[in-house]
């Protein structure tokens, strides 16, 4: 019975993820139409990614204690930045600061058992990818957020460059299922941020809140079941 319990848990877990985002992206969706939901919003989205926080800490057996530990802090600083960018007032940069450190961390995480750039096309092609929406961006960018936004853009496009070489160098061994799950998550939190820096440099875009959250969730999720290490946690 403890065992049936033990495995049950992640399971109730990943539906408690799954409504908590629900929730979240329904609470900015709505908040356009009447403020008053705005507070489902506040209150889901930080939980959201809590919970993705417990998924990523119940995975067993992990890549390594350090993968956990780093993809841990990778979160919680996403967490962070979550709530930075809701509070009153402009504390974008101290948001972007957040994600950061975010990916700085998940980029020590992946960097623990492959090499840096190897193959180097994957980053290539992601730095690339991060050059081209800033020079389509640069003239609605703020002069003093320039520099801070070159300097996150240039970090998150390691972030997922590193995560696909480290997936394509683990092809056929043990951690190929985890390395492209991490991979997965990395390439779609650089498109959820892609959608972000449009809606808010270039004017709103149309339900702008669910194409970006849902991509910052399925991101964070794809990463958090990355910690699995013997690809029992299957492509979802």
């Amino acid at each position: 019975m403890a065992g049936h319990a033990a495995a049950a848990y992640p399971r109730v877990l990943a539906a408690a993820v799954l409504a908590a985002a629900a929730a979240a992206i329904a609470g900015a969706l709505m908040a356009h139409a009447a403020p008053g939901w705005q507070w489902l919003h506040w209150c889901c989205k930080p939980l959201a990614t809590a919970l993705i926080f417990a998924l990523a800490w119940r995975a067993r057996p992990a890549v390594s204690p350090r993968y956990r530990w780093l993809v841990l802090a990778g979160i919680a600083c996403s967490l962070a930045g979550d709530v930075l960018l809701m509070l009153p007032g402009d504390l974008f940069v101290p948001g972007l600061l957040a994600f950061l450190l975010a990916h700085a961390c998940f980029i020590a995480a992946f960097l623990g058992d492959s090499r840096f750039a190897a193959p180097a096309w994957p980053l290539a092609i992601c730095l690339a990818y991060g050059a081209a929406n800033l020079a389509l961006l640069w003239g609605a960018i703020d002069a003093p957020l320039r520099v801070p936004v070159i300097v996150y853009v240039v970090v998150l496009c390691g972030m997922g460059g590193q995560a696909l070489a480290r997936a394509l160098a683990h092809r056929g061994d043990v951690l190929a299922p985890a390395a492209w799950r991490a991979a997965r998550g990395a390439l779609v939190f650089m498109l959820s941020d892609s959608v972000l820096a449009w809606d808010r440099f270039r004017g709103p875009l149309p339900l702008a809140s669910l194409w970006v959250l849902s991509a910052y969730y399925l991101a964070l999720w794809w990463i958090a079941r990355s910690v699995q290490g013997d690809g029992r946690g299957g492509g979802a």
